[in-house]
């Protein structure tokens, strides 16, 4: 049984989707036994506690530097013998030396088709205002590894979402959640904690479950 840490700094609507799955028998080999939050206030925060998962808050403010503040992760984390840790809204950026010391267990969903729309200034609503912007028909998500390179790592699932004329930002960003991120996000996470996905350099293999 892998240990999973969610990461959160909001809402929690990502990390409400791997609850649900767990509690439906989805997360095969895999629990959530610790969620972390940059911001004490963070709506996710309760939402682990009707779940009666752990929680701890880390805020960066707190800690001199990047280095520090991921020491601190990294030592919170090891007591609790987490094996793969996912992003869910995670809005403190994690310094590289973090993300090769968790190479290929750490998991992010990014709400477009990368490599559209994604690296550094892309999130939240940001993602879904330049989307609209430039007029593209279809959005998605994107579920993939973390590495040094924000958005970068290897691709795992991604899933099509479709346009619509009338889209506002708000509207746009709900159906990519529900129509893509719920779905992929708690799908890899059983897959990766199943052994079912392989790292080949940029591309990632899933096994069919047998």
């Amino acid at each position: 049984m892998i240990n999973i840490a969610v990461l959160v700094s909001g809402g929690g609507t990502n990390l409400q989707a791997l609850i649900d799955a767990q509690q439906a028998g989805k997360i095969e080999n895999g629990r959530i036994a610790l969620v972390v939050s940059s911001n004490p206030n963070a709506y996710a925060l309760e939402r682990a506690a009707k779940a009666d998962i752990p929680t701890a808050v880390l805020r960066r403010k707190d800690f001199g530097t990047a280095d520090s503040y991921a020491g601190a992760l990294d030592t919170l984390l090891r007591e609790k013998g987490i094996g793969l840790i996912v992003l869910a809204g995670f809005m403190t950026v994690l310094p590289d030396s973090f993300c090769r010391l968790y190479e290929n267990r750490i998991i992010n969903v990014h709400p477009s088709l990368i490599p559209s729309f994604c690296g550094e200034g892309y999130y939240g609503l940001r993602v879904h205002e330049a989307a609209l912007a430039k007029g593209v028909k279809v959005t998605g998500a994107t579920v993939h590894f973390v590495s040094e390179v924000v958005d970068g790592g290897a691709i795992i699932a991604q899933k099509a979402v479709e346009v619509e004329e009338d889209d506002t930002p708000e509207v746009l960003q709900r159906r990519v959640m529900e129509q893509a991120e719920w779905i992929l996000l708690p799908q890899a996470v059983s897959d990766f904690c199943a052994g079912r996905l392989t790292v080949r350099g940029a591309w990632v293999a899933r096994k069919e479950k047998e």
